[in-house]
């Protein structure tokens, strides 16, 4: 079957749109900012028409409506990016592209490419983690992502602030300093220091203060989905980020669930460039046209 497929990676600072065949190999891509929804989808519409693909897979910054029964399936909600609220995304693509479309969430894009390819390859349940501009996660139980009425906003949920870090006001729109996107996303560390995430020393004291919040939200993640690894990736993730939040993860578990050995449970992406969601979306198109 010599097929091809689409991804559109539609971040909140910028989209990638790729090109990939059966065995998931990045043929062609483009990467633009994002930009108000006219801009934007003429320059998705434009790469798509000079590539042809069999099917298609969008993976979308959020809150966004994944439930494919809703009336308002394909609709960007309350996102902080003004500009695109009430913008439909399946039905600005389906004007141009008639071929089967998989609609999902950015970060269950990366989790479905860890899941096929990367760090959770050989296991059936995982959790990916973001942390970047936000933070988000997508679940995946057996070939499945976990949702109900929409997709999981994990970041959002609350936080319990670190002692060192109680006059910090939070980031977030919504929450402050009362959820894990408002204290622990890239944002949040480019307030406190001044520089961003990717650029700061490792040595920086704030990196303590990060990891204890990444292994709370581990912490959370183990107990309430018992996966069998869960990943990191985004903007500012580091392997010596990871072994603080590995330690953090040990001290608040104080031993009461039991995990595999925590290099194998608590990983990073092995993708180059946090690619793990143009692979899954690859995977997710190719299924359609497997049904």
């Amino acid at each position: 079957m010599n097929k091809k497929f689409g991804s559109i990676e539609a971040g909140g600072t910028k989209f990638i749109c790729a090109v990939g065949n059966s065995q998931y190999e990045i043929l062609k891509t483009s990467i633009f900012p994002t930009k108000n929804p006219k801009e934007t989808m003429n320059l998705v519409k434009d790469f798509f028409e000079q590539n042809p693909v069999d099917a298609l897979s969008i993976g979308t910054f959020g809150p966004v409506d994944i439930n494919q029964y809703s009336p308002t399936y394909g609709e960007i909600l309350a996102s902080p990016k003004k500009a695109w609220c009430g913008f439909n995304f399946i039905k600005s693509v389906e004007y141009w592209f008639s071929k089967p479309i998989f609609f999902t969430t950015d970060v269950n894009s990366s989790a479905y490419g860890e899941y096929i390819m990367g760090s959770a390859k050989t296991v059936e349940s995982c959790i990916y983690v973001t942390v970047g501009t936000g933070i988000g996660a997508g679940v995946i139980q057996n070939d499945k992502f976990t949702g109900g009425t929409t997709h999981l906003e994990i970041g959002h949920s609350f936080v319990n602030q670190h002692t060192d870090d109680k006059a910090f006001s939070g980031v977030c729109p919504y929450h402050g300093n009362k959820c894990f996107e408002g204290v622990a996303a890239g944002p949040s560390i480019e307030m406190r220091t001044g520089i961003k995430g990717e650029k700061l020393s490792k040595s920086h004291s704030v990196w303590t203060i990060e990891a204890y919040y990444l292994a709370q939200l581990a912490y959370n993640l183990r107990v309430n989905f018992a996966p069998e690894k869960i990943i990191f990736g985004g903007g500012v993730i580091n392997e010596k980020l990871i072994e603080k939040v590995r330690a953090q993860f040990e001290v608040i578990n104080a031993g009461y669930v039991t995990v595999p050995a925590l290099d194998k449970f608590i990983t990073i992406s092995t993708f180059q460039d946090n690619a793990s969601a143009t692979i899954g979306n690859f995977a997710l198109a190719q299924k359609l046209l497997l049904v």
